[in-house]
């Protein structure tokens, strides 16, 4: 896409370029301070850690943000009828949450992983369907016991040559042979193109590692999956020898958790693909189902410059489910530094605009990233200014204005990494954007829409 831009932009674009090496730019500061701050306080962080649908922490997921966070907009901003889009959904926390107020909730992602799981909970199983799919599932497991143990104590014993495929050394070490072989019944019989046996999937990959009994393995903990090679040596450091846990059994628990309760009462979409055709593959969807085909609200986090390898991190998880983790890191290319990172959200701005109704808002929560995977970098401050510079503004976007939300390192998934928990992002910067200046109205009037915090929340909504 050719980018189109007047003097002034470019010669903003190579003062920041140019200002690479310098820890906080001089125009990263002045950007700051000429945005307008927008009077949404962060009343999410006042909220239980596990607001809102009991579908939401079906498996953990790094770099994702509250239900709490989605509900503060998805309530001022959106009536319920209306479609909310989330371009870069991760596991779904946007449109679940939207499907679960009423709104159509629709999910984007070019990850397979977070497809699935963005799938998973707007287009669940029934608690009737899940559990009448566990139990046969159990009742079959007998009949084919004898040839599974048999093919995870082969697979054990040898990972590369112990059976029909190569099974990672770090994932045959992870299980007791019985849940492992347990585990590769199940992988087998599951199809992931049947939305119950996709549901118990996704369920499954919540349950596969953690620290407690609910969990099949207790090699790692459950918030992410730690380096292979760290696994392996402590493995072998210290003998380990999982316990032996029955999937049947967990999947039922986890069941029980999931449906406490009532599925998400609208309609929702999970797409596979690329953010920047997001808007249009959406809207093709949505007609083809005979539902309202333009976008009232976007919100979404689009991902932080070089923080996470999503493969890397959920290499246990893509096993089960049949994914390849280098090839999902590869498809992401997360290695974007400032200048390509802007480019790349123009064009996702821009791919959205013909699909926004013309009082859209769109909300897009970007970090300040301090670090890359432990090392300081200079690029990662002012993003969100820089996004409405470079990106929005050039797309003919009207800036509402920016809430600032900061980020407690001690609350975020990667405190597991001691010193450097929660110092890639230290602060999040909530940019407000109307598709127009009615967009932008809209979200000035919103901002002072008092929010009902009870779960479930009223319908309600501009």
């Amino acid at each position: 896409m050719r980018r189109r831009v007047t003097g002034a932009q470019t010669a903003h674009m190579a003062a920041t370029t140019g200002a690479q090496g310098a820890a906080t730019t001089q125009l990263d500061l002045e950007l700051a301070t000429e945005l307008p701050r927008l009077g949404i306080e962060p009343e999410w962080k006042a909220q239980q850690r596990l607001w809102g649908h009991p579908f939401h922490p079906m498996c953990s997921y790094l770099a994702s943000f509250p239900a709490a966070l989605t509900h503060a907009f998805i309530a001022r901003y959106s009536r319920p009828g209306d479609v909310v889009l989330d371009p870069f959904a991760g596991r779904g926390t946007v449109p679940l949450q939207a499907s679960a107020e009423g709104r159509i909730g629709v999910g984007n992602d070019l990850n397979p992983f977070a497809h699935l799981l963005t799938a998973s909970k707007v287009e669940p199983a029934s608690p009737a369907e899940a559990r009448t799919r566990v139990a046969r599932l159990r009742l079959a497991w007998p009949a084919a016991a004898p040839g599974y143990l048999a093919r995870a104590r082969s697979i054990q014993a040898d990972p590369i040559h112990g059976g029909p495929d190569p099974v990672p050394a770090e994932v045959a070490l992870a299980f007791h042979p019985t849940t492992f072989a347990q585990l590769l019944f199940v992988r087998d019989s599951l199809d992931l193109a049947d939305r119950v046996d996709r549901f118990l999937a996704a369920a499954i990959t919540g349950i596969l590692h953690g620290k407690s009994a609910s969990y099949l393995s207790d090699l790692m903990p459950n918030t992410f999956s730690m380096a292979p090679r760290y696994v392996r040596d402590y493995a072998a450091r210290t003998n380990f020898v999982s316990s032996e846990r029955d999937v049947f059994a967990g999947l039922s628990s986890k069941l029980d958790r999931l449906f406490r309760a009532p599925l998400p009462g609208s309609p929702g979409l999970s797409l596979l693909g690329d953010a920047r055709d997001a808007g249009r593959r959406a809207a093709t969807s949505l007609r083809a189902r005979g539902l309202p085909d333009r976008i009232r609200l976007v919100v979404t986090s689009p991902p932080y410059l070089r923080v996470v390898k999503y493969g890397y991190y959920n290499w246990l998880r893509a096993w089960f489910l049949g994914f390849d983790p280098q090839v999902i890191d590869a498809t992401l290319d997360d290695a974007h530094h400032r200048a390509p990172y802007l480019d790349f959200m123009r064009e996702v701005l821009h791919g959205l605009r013909p699909s926004l109704t013309d009082d859209a808002i769109v909300v897009l929560v970007i970090g300040d990233v301090a670090t890359d995977r432990g090392r300081r970098i200079s690029s990662g401050h002012g993003l969100a200014e820089q996004v409405w510079a470079d990106a929005a503004a050039p797309e003919g976007y009207r800036l509402a204005g920016v809430a600032l939300d900061e980020v407690h390192a001690l609350r975020k998934m990667t405190k597991l990494w001691g010193d450097e928990a929660g110092r890639a992002t230290q602060l999040d910067r909530i940019l407000v954007i109307g598709a127009t200046e009615v967009g932008r109205r809209r979200a000035l009037t919103g901002a002072s829409v008092p929010v009902d915090w009870t779960w479930p929340p009223r319908l309600r909504g501009l």
